[in-house]
């Protein structure tokens, strides 16, 4: 199979990210195959629902392990489901391997997997829908020779990206052209997009993000990929487009896991820590900025990592997590470390951040900036660094209305959140680009 005819098998599988990882000798189903020295993998390659187990030969450290949706492309075009494919993370490292990926799989590349041989590669297709197509060519094979010619470097962990297409338009040049049109475009009507791609009005005050998206033509759904040919919109809304720097980011919006908001439900965790609004009758809040640096007054919780070293930038205990914890000692809520690394995982590998403003008169509409910054090279014990100096914090927005009454009305909003100036702490490149240039 040639690199041309590895593309169109890859396309006709519905593919569409591909990359490759040249391995090493010690790259087989014997010892696995090493995807990296962290947990960069996890941006490219689409997981399951994280679960953590203690192997026998170290039952004190624990290991998270992850099924993946993962087929083999044979020469004939045909899919090969493996079903015994899954990452490994090993946290205490921490690092990344592939195994299992022979399990279970009838007319998997056995010959090329079980060998210890360097020059071979492996190639990973990625779909929309979080499925992994693999393929693997042996070391003196035409397409290692092919791929070896063109003298391709790592660009994300250890995989390099390979265009889908021979004549593929660059992504970030799609992108950012894109939103040079929709700047120009100036005030724009507030809007959405359903799942049909059909228009619609957005009366409600946030609606920045869902009309950027409607304009970049992006539908609700519910896979994992990132929103636009491989990046994360993330729209944010500010006073003027001279100072950006202040600007509040949602990071994202997981529910906490564990601790009273779980255990003893959000009713009782809303007397014990919520507060009386001061303008309307029978509403209890719960918000504040809550932060690893100092109390929150409103709610009298701070924000902790437990089971993390913040001198070695390091979690020491995947049982535990970020936690809000009050003056005795209790655990109010607890996001724990494995959800939260799903939910980093998914949408920031690549995020692109859009300044927008809004205006109410005549009608509700938005403008959008041409300063925008790009977002590269993500990794989660970044997220968590930035948990610890403070930078991220927690910025609830909850709220239960009729409170006295037989059917109180709860709106939950657990969201993470980030100064647009402090962005550059979550990954290893940020450019800032005048899409107007």
């Amino acid at each position: 199979m040639t690199l041309d005819q590895l593309r169109q098998a890859m396309v006709a599988a519905g593919v569409t990210q591909l990359w490759l990882k040249r391995m090493a000798e010690n790259d087989n189903s014997k010892n696995q195959v090493y995807l990296g020295p962290d947990l960069t993998a996890l941006n490219i390659l689409p997981t399951g629902e994280l679960t953590q187990y203690f192997s026998k030969s170290k039952p004190t450290e624990p290991l998270l392990k992850s099924s993946l949706q993962f087929s083999w492309l044979v020469d004939t075009g045909v899919l090969v489901p493996a079903p015994g494919a899954q990452l490994i993370l090993y946290p205490q490292y921490p690092e990344v391997r592939f195994s299992g990926f022979l399990k279970g799989s009838q007319g998997a590349p056995n010959d090329v997997m079980t060998v210890r041989e360097s020059g071979r590669v492996l190639f990973f297709g990625i779909t929309p829908t979080g499925r992994i197509v693999g393929y693997a060519a042996a070391r003196n094979s035409d397409l290692a020779h092919e791929v070896a010619s063109l003298n391709l470097r790592p660009d994300t962990g250890v995989f390099s990206q390979v265009a889908i297409e021979v004549h593929q338009a660059d992504e970030k040049q799609v992108l950012l052209g894109e939103l040079r049109r929709i700047a120009a475009l100036g005030w724009i009507d507030s809007k959405r997009l359903n799942s049909k791609g059909e228009i619609l009005a957005c009366p409600s005050p946030n609606c920045g993000g869902f009309t950027l998206e409607a304009e970049l033509g992006i539908r609700p759904n519910s896979y994992a990929d990132p929103d636009f040919h491989g990046w994360e919109i993330k729209q944010h809304g500010v006073d003027t487009f001279d100072r950006l720097g202040n600007a509040a980011i949602t990071l994202m919006t997981p529910e906490p896991t564990s601790g009273v908001y779980v255990e003893a439900g959000i009713h009782e965790f809303m007397r014990l820590y919520g507060y009386a609004d001061k303008r309307k009758v029978d509403r209890r809040n719960f918000g504040g900025i809550h932060s690893a640096t100092k109390i929150c007054a409103a709610t009298g919780l701070q924000l902790t990592l437990e089971g993390y070293d913040p001198a070695k930038n390091k979690i020491t205990d995947f049982t535990r997590g970020v936690s809000l914890i009050d003056a005795n000692g209790t655990i109010a809520a607890t996001w724990h470390y494995k959800n939260l690394l799903s939910h980093w995982i998914c949408k920031h590998a690549k995020a692109a951040y859009i300044p927008s403003l809004n205006r109410k008169d005549p009608v509700n509409q938005y403008r959008y900036g041409n300063q925008v910054r790009l977002a590269e090279g993500t990794e989660f014990r970044l997220f968590l660094k930035a948990i610890a100096s403070g930078a991220v914090y927690y910025d609830p927005g909850i709220k239960i209305e009729d409170v006295s009454s037989a059917k109180p009305a709860v709106k939950k909003r657990s969201q993470f959140r980030i100064k647009s100036a402090s962005i550059p702490l979550l990954y290893t490149t940020v450019s800032e680009v005048n899409v107007a240039a």
